[in-house]
C-alpha cells in the first residue's frame, strides 16, 4: 500500500518579469544606489503630521519582504498617540540611563559619544509616528495550536531593511532605536497590543 501524503500548497502568483537592456539595468542600479545613499539616520524630527495612509503603504511595502517558508514572522504597531509616545519616551529614557550607568562598556560609550547621543530621547515624542516591529517566535492556528516559524531573526532583519527603504522612498526620514532590554516597551504597549508569541525587535521613529 503506497504512502499518500497530502501537501497543502500556498497560492502562487504569476511573476511578470520586465526585461531591461544592460544599459537600462546599469542606470537603474546606479540611480537606486544614489537615491539610497541619501538616506540618513536622524535624531532631529519635524512634528509635521504624516497621513496614516502613507504609513500604511510603507508597512505594506515592507511586508513584501521574503521570509523563511513564507511564514512572515513579523507584526507592526504604528503609534501616533502623543500620550503613548510620551509613556514610551519616559520608559525608554529610564532604561537608557541604566544602560549608560551600568551596562555599556567604556568603548561602547566612547563610540556613541562621537554621534552626540545620550540617554535623552526627545525624538520619541517629536516624530509623528513610531513604528514598532515585533518578531513572532512561533504562530498559533485558529485552534490555538502552535506551529513553527523559521529563520525568524533573519526574516525580521530583512523586513526592517525593506521598511527603511520604503520610508526613505516616501520622502520621510527614520531612526532605528533598539534599546536592550525591551521589557519597558512591552509594558507600555501591553494596553494596546500584546500577544504572547511576539517579541519586540525595535522602534523606528518616522
Amino acid at each position: 500500500m503506497p504512502l499518500i501524503i497530502n501537501v497543502i500548497r500556498i497560492k502562487h502568483h504569476l511573476y511578470n518579469h520586465v526585461v531591461y537592456s544592460d544599459s537600462e539595468m546599469s542606470k537603474r542600479a546606479l540611480d537606486f544606489y544614489q537615491e539610497m545613499n541619501q538616506r540618513r539616520s536622524l535624531r532631529e524630527f519635524s512634528n509635521r503630521e504624516v497621513a496614516k495612509s502613507i504609513i500604511s503603504s510603507i508597512i505594506q511595502t515592507a511586508s513584501t519582504s521574503p521570509s523563511g517558508a513564507h511564514k512572515q514572522p513579523w507584526k507592526f504597531c504604528a503609534v501616533s498617540s502623543p500620550e503613548i509616545k510620551r509613556k514610551i519616551r519616559k520608559a525608554a529614557e529610564l532604561e537608557e540611563e541604566e544602560n549608560y550607568r551600568n551596562r555599556m562598556s567604556d568603548e561602547w560609550k566612547s563610540d556613541l559619544e562621537k554621534m552626540a547621543t545620550d540617554a535623552h530621547k526627545p525624538f520619541l515624542e517629536t516624530a509623528p509616528w513610531l513604528i514598532v516591529v515585533f518578531k513572532e517566535v512561533y504562530g498559533l492556528d485558529s485552534l490555538g495550536r502552535r506551529h513553527m516559524h523559521y529563520y525568524v531573526n533573519e526574516s525580521v532583519g530583512i523586513v526592517c531593511g525593506f521598511l527603511l527603504a520604503a520610508i526613505h522612498n516616501a520622502g520621510l526620514v527614520a531612526l532605528t532605536h533598539t534599546p536592550s532590554p525591551m521589557n519597558f516597551l512591552t509594558e507600555v504597549l501591553y494596553e494596546i497590543h500584546f500577544v504572547m508569541t511576539e517579541k519586540i525587535s525595535g522602534i523606528f521613529e518616522v
